[in-house]
C-alpha cells in the first residue's frame, strides 16, 4: 500500500506559517545574542590574557536579525518615498 504525497497546498501553508513565525519573533525579539563573543560583548585579545571589546556588535552582545533589518530598510524606502 502506497502512502499518500504530501500536496502542494500543504507545503505552501506550511512555508505560510514558517515565514509569519519568524516574522513575529523578529517583532518581539528584534536582537539575537552576537556569534563571534556569544552574547558576552567582549573577546579574547591576541594574546589570550585581556579582554577587548567585540567589534561586530561593539560590545553590546547582541545583533540585529537579518528580518528585521530587512523590515527596517523596507520602511526606510517607503518613509523616503512618501516625502
Amino acid at each position: 500500500m502506497d502512502t499518500p504525497a504530501i500536496g502542494a497546498g500543504t507545503l505552501a501553508t506550511t512555508a505560510i506559517l514558517i515565514t509569519l513565525g519568524y516574522a513575529l519573533a523578529c517583532s518581539v525579539w528584534p536582537f539575537k545574542a552576537c556569534r563571534r563573543c556569544t552574547g558576552t560583548g567582549r573577546r579574547r585579545s591576541p594574546s589570550g590574557r585581556a579582554f577587548r571589546e567585540c567589534r561586530r556588535c561593539d560590545g553590546t552582545g547582541r545583533r540585529l536579525r537579518a528580518g528585521r533589518r530587512l523590515y527596517n530598510r523596507i520602511n526606510q524606502v517607503r518613509r523616503d518615498g512618501t516625502r
